[in-house]
């Protein structure tokens, strides 16, 4: 699904859809790396409009810097997250839940499908969709249609996905540029913004997350587990307790052996 090449700045862009509230998104947020603006996106959902600094700026292309970042935010949470991202030549989605491998679709900018036929499927089951009327109009995604773009393709995605909960506040259209999005996202009633993250990330990290002091040592995948395994209990006390403090000690240790997680995930050939 990824490639290696840069693509071209002002037409690259992304939004990252995750089924949880955004006080929770709120809390791991962070650890990507890049402030983004944070709002409600229909039902359960929320949405981040990820600035786009590691494919502007740092020549990292944008499909797998946002499957690095599904993949880092879903790992430590018992929520999934959908990357939406698109550039010049492509456009397509990531479904990440989990420790199971991220699932994704991706279609040409003419709209021709690149993908997997299986791939909707296990996106549709994933997500709890319905395994018959949504399965049959994601199906038709994945069949030649000359009039359908890349671009209508993700709106035609996001149309089946109303039925899940999801509904993009108005100005964060598929396909934009990420500035354009930017920019329409901070002006939305209510949006926050991420806080920053605790240091700047290095080229390497920038591909999935900042805080990640152990890559390429020894133990990576044991001290991952460990955070997570102490944090997913933290995190629950502090919910079923209402503590913020707690909440977020939880979720942000929980996130922290996430990352390491997935870089590991993504390292596998």
């Amino acid at each position: 699904m990824s490639t290696e090449k840069s693509v071209p700045a002002p037409t690259a862009g992304a939004l990252l859809l995750c089924r949880a509230e955004p006080d929770s998104v709120a809390a791991v947020a962070p650890l990507l790396g890049e402030r983004m603006p944070l709002a409600r996106a229909g039902g359960p959902w929320s949405v981040l409009v990820p600035e786009g600094r590691p494919w502007r700026h740092g020549g990292e292309p944008v499909d797998r810097v946002l499957t690095g970042w599904a993949a880092a935010l879903a790992v430590g949470a018992p929520w999934p997250v959908l990357a939406l991202w698109w550039d010049a030549d492509r456009a397509g989605f990531t479904l990440a839940s989990g420790f199971r491998r991220p699932v994704g679709y991706v279609w040409l900018a003419s709209g021709v499908p690149a993908g997997e036929d299986e791939a909707m499927r296990t996106f549709a089951a994933r997500l709890g969709l319905d395994p018959v009327l949504d399965l049959a109009s994601l199906d038709r995604l994945t069949g030649p249609d000359p009039e359908a773009d890349a671009r209508a393709r993700l709106r035609g995605l996001l149309a089946v996905l109303t039925r899940a909960g999801i509904a993009l506040p108005a100005g964060l259209d598929p396909g934009e540029p990420a500035d354009r999005l930017g920019a329409a996202a901070r002006a939305l009633p209510g949006v926050r913004r991420t806080e920053a993250p605790g240091r700047r990330p290095t080229a390497d990290e920038t591909r999935l997350a900042p805080w990640m002091p152990w890559v390429g040592g020894p133990g990576a995948r044991a001290l991952a587990l460990a955070q997570m395994a102490a944090g997913l209990p933290l995190t629950a006390w502090g919910v079923r307790r209402r503590s913020g403090g707690w909440t977020t000690a939880g979720a942000l240790l929980l996130a922290h052996g996430a990352l390491g997680a997935a870089y590991g995930l993504s390292r596998r050939p």
